[in-house]
C-alpha cells in the first residue's frame, strides 16, 4: 500500500489497490556521474523488463518507478550526504531531478551549509525538488533482520534454469539482425528499441519471406525499410481514416512481395497500402482493380519510347555525344508517357539498348 497526502486537508489516506501486486526492486551501485548516464541505465533497464514480460514499462502509470539518489563531492573526495527524490515516473525528470539535486546541493555546499540526507518529492510543473521527510541517521536507509523470515538459499541448477529461459534480449538481438541478416546498425537498434516494435518486425519478415519465397536475410533489409519508414509514414498521413488493424503482416507481406517481383514500385506500394487501411481488401485485388500495377510490357514501353526519341533529336545528339546526364530526361519522358506506371528497371534497360 501507500500514503497519499494530498487527497485531504488534514488527513492521509491509505491506497491498498495494488496490495498482492508483486514488487521487485533493483539497486544500483553509486557509480553514474551525469544525468545522460542515469537516463541511459534506466532505459536500458526498462527495455530489458520489458523484453523478459518482467513489467509493461509504463512509467506514467506506475508500473516502473525510479528513486533518485544525488549527491555531489570535490574531485578525489569521498562520496558527499545523498538525497533520494521518491517516485520520478519518466526517464526525462529522472535526469532533470540530477540535475536540479546536483547544482541545488553544489549551491548550498559552496554557501557554508550542510545537505541534509533526507527525501524528497519532484514537483513537475516547476522541476524542482522539495522535502518529503528527514532521514537523519544512516540506519534508516538499512535493511534490518526479521524473526520471522528464513533464509533464502537459490541453489546453481536453479539460477541455470532461470538464465536458460530467458529470451533473447536487446543487445543479443540488436547483434544479431546486424551479423546475421545483414541490417545496418541503426536499422538493428531501432528495431529493438521496443518489444512491439521487433515482434511485428520478426512476425512480417517471416511472412514476406514466405510470400516471396526466399530467406529472411534476403529480405531483412526490405522489410526493415517498410517496417521503420514506410509504413509508419502512411499510417501517421492517413490519421482517423485508416484502421491499423486492418495492416495484417500477410496483407503487407503480399504489397512487399508484389514490389519484389517488379509488379508494382515503390509509390504503388504505399497507394496499395493506403486503400488496405482504409477498407481491409487485400492488396492483389487493389492493385488489378485499381491499375496500380507497373506495365513490363516491352512493345508498349518501346512504343512510348521511340516517339519520345522521335521527337527529341537534338537531345539524343546531345547525349550520344557525351551529355550523359540528359538520360535521366529521357526516363522522366517515358514515365510521363506511362502515366508513372511503367517499369523502371524495363525503361532504363530499352532506353540504353536505344539511345546506345
Amino acid at each position: 500500500g501507500k500514503l497519499m497526502h494530498d487527497q485531504h486537508p488534514t488527513m492521509s489516506y491509505v491506497d491498498l489497490n495494488r496490495s498482492g501486486v508483486a514488487l521487485m526492486e533493483i539497486v544500483s551501485k553509486p557509480d553514474m556521474r551525469s544525468p545522460a548516464e542515469a537516463g541511459a541505465y534506466v532505459r536500458k533497464l526498462r527495455s530489458i523488463l520489458r523484453y523478459v514480460g518482467s513489467c509493461d514499462g509504463n512509467m506514467e502509470e506506475g508500473s516502473m518507478r525510479a528513486d533518485v539518489n544525488v549527491s555531489v563531492r570535490k574531485p578525489g573526495e569521498e562520496f558527499g550526504t545523498r538525497t533520494e527524490t521518491k517516485n520520478v515516473n519518466s526517464v526525462r525528470f529522472v535526469m532533470q531531478v540530477i540535475e536540479y539535486e546536483a547544482n541545488r546541493q553544489v549551491d548550498v555546499l559552496e554557501s557554508g551549509g550542510k545537505v541534509d540526507q533526507e527525501t524528497r518529492l519532484f514537483d513537475v510543473a516547476t522541476g524542482t525538488t522539495r522535502t518529503m521527510r528527514s532521514k537523519e541517521d544512516a540506519h534508516d536507509y538499512r535493511y534490518f533482520p526479521d524473526p520471522d523470515l528464513l533464509p533464502l538459499v537459490l541453489e546453481d541448477d536453479f539460477l541455470a534454469e532461470c538464465r536458460a529461459s530467458l529470451p533473447e534480449l536487446p543487445d543479443a538481438k540488436r547483434t544479431r539482425y546486424e551479423t546475421e541478416l545483414g541490417l545496418t546498425p541503426y536499422n538493428a537498434r531501432e528495431l529493438t528499441a521496443e518489444v512491439e516494435t521487433f515482434g511485428r518486425f520478426e512476425t512480417l519478415l517471416g511472412a514476406t519471406a514466405a510470400a516471396i519465397g526466399k530467406d529472411e536475410k534476403a529480405v531483412a533489409t526490405q522489410v526493415a525499410n517498410w517496417a521503420l519508414s514506410v509504413a509508419p509514414g502512411v499510417i501517421k498521413s492517413l490519421g482517423d481514416e485508416g484502421n491499423a488493424s486492418h495492416a495484417t503482416a500477410e496483407r503487407q507481406a503480399a504489397i512487399l512481395a508484389m514490389q519484389d517481383k517488379g509488379e508494382i514500385s515503390g509509390g504503388q506500394a504505399k497507394e496499395i497500402f493506403e486503400i488496405v487501411l482504409k477498407t481491409g481488401r487485400e492488396p492483389a485485388e487493389i492493385a488489378d482493380s485499381e491499375g496500380l500495377k507497373q506495365v513490363s510490357d516491352t512493345g508498349a514501353i518501346e512504343e512510348a519510347i521511340d516517339a519520345i526519341i522521335a521527337a527529341n533529336g537534338d537531345k539524343v545528339e546531345e547525349y550520344r555525344g557525351g551529355k550523359d546526364k540528359l538520360f535521366g530526361f529521357f526516363v522522366g519522358q517515358t514515365m510521363k508517357a506511362m502515366q508513372g506506371k511503367a517499369n523502371p528497371a524495363v525503361v532504363n534497360q530499352l532506353l540504353k539498348d536505344k539511345l546506345g
